[in-house]
């Protein structure tokens, strides 16, 4: 089956976003996306676009609060010892519960001023993805690895989904967060011509062809569906045996 058949037969199996988008997915052999599912309307320096810090948050707070809550949910217990998790994509907020604190907390993005504001990081490391896709850490180092709405903007995503799993600890835990909001001249061209399930999918192919995951899982956590921005999570863990 090729790209174009199986994307149609996917995405019109599930009509609207549910926790059933990744649920018994018929993955192809072969990763089913092309280079040009990956270009952006804005082929510019990505480092220009980010160069001026932006203080302002990009779901509203009813998304930002159902976030939270769902952190809160899935976390390690605020001051585990030995619990390290890693902000991607982060900037001067991580949208992390209230007070939580763990002995390493690595933010990696694109503007400095951003990441030094951030409350929660223990530390910080400027990189731009789409340029330099390895990841700066060694083997097993995280326990968790965070990336709010920022998903869209990778143009190498199979690369840093395989980096994500080296770095995981065995059973570590994926959260990949994402809404209807980008900036849409940064966003790949699969994204933007897409909707909320394809979106999903998307992520979950990421997962699934990066190798080393549990089947990931679809979630929806938009906290007022038509009266606020949506929120959607996909998750993995990586194999205790990768």
């Amino acid at each position: 089956m090729n790209r174009s058949a199986w994307w149609s037969l996917i995405a019109s199996s599930v009509s609207c976003f549910s926790v059933h988008a990744l649920q018994n997915v018929e993955w192809p052999e072969q990763f089913p996306f092309k280079d040009e599912d990956f270009q952006r309307f804005d082929e510019t320096s990505d480092s220009l676009f980010y160069e001026a810090p932006r203080f302002v948050t990009h779901i509203d707070d009813a998304a930002i609060a159902a976030l939270t809550k769902y952190y809160s949910e899935v976390f390690p217990p605020s001051n585990t010892p030995g619990v390290s998790i890693l902000d991607m994509c982060s900037s001067w907020v991580s949208h992390f519960p209230k007070g939580y604190k763990q002995e390493r907390v690595v933010g990696m993005g694109m503007n400095e001023e951003e990441l030094k504001r951030n409350p929660v990081l223990t530390e910080y490391v400027v990189q731009d993805l789409n340029l330099k896709p390895k990841l700066p850490f060694e083997d097993n180092s995280f326990d968790v690895i965070t990336n709010v709405v920022s998903v869209d903007y990778l143009t190498k995503p199979l690369d840093v989904f395989k980096e994500m799993c080296r770095i995981l600890k065995p059973g570590g835990l994926a959260i990949i967060s994402f809404s209807n909001r980008c900036f849409w001249t940064k966003a790949i061209s699969i994204w933007t011509s897409t909707g909320d399930t394809d979106h999903a999918l998307i992520v979950g192919s990421y997962f699934h062809y990066a190798g080393g995951f549990e089947p990931p899982q679809a979630v929806d956590i938009s906290p007022n569906p038509g009266r606020s921005d949506p929120m959607y999570i996909v998750y993995s863990r990586k194999l205790s045996t990768a």
